[in-house]
């Protein structure tokens, strides 16, 4: 069961969409590694604007995620990759699917 989620939005600078692509599908692995996240999405919502969705048990899961390696890696890239900081939701969750 989930009850916490994040939805973050990336707007790239121009000229590094590929770099930012890259980026998300590298830290699968390092979110794998992550036991409190039930759920991960690297998105792609327009020409120069990514996303990413994850969901978790729990605050504390959330916490951990916020404070884990892919996000860390992200703030410290952020300044040569995109045109303005992540903007970063958090999300109750009301109801899920997921597989069992």
């Amino acid at each position: 069961m989930v009850t916490k989620a994040l939805f973050v939005r990336l707007e790239t600078k121009p000229g590094r969409e590929a770099d930012v692509e890259r980026f998300l599908r590298g830290g699968l692995p390092t979110v794998e590694q992550e036991p409190a996240t039930t759920a991960w999405f690297a998105v792609r919502i327009g020409p120069s604007t990514f996303g990413i969705f994850d969901a978790f048990p729990d605050e504390a899961g959330r916490r951990a995620h916020l404070s884990g390696g892919l996000a860390q890696a992200l703030k410290e890239q952020a300044s040569e990759l995109l045109s303005e900081p992540p903007s970063i939701e958090e999300i109750d969750v009301l109801a899920s699917k997921l597989p069992k």
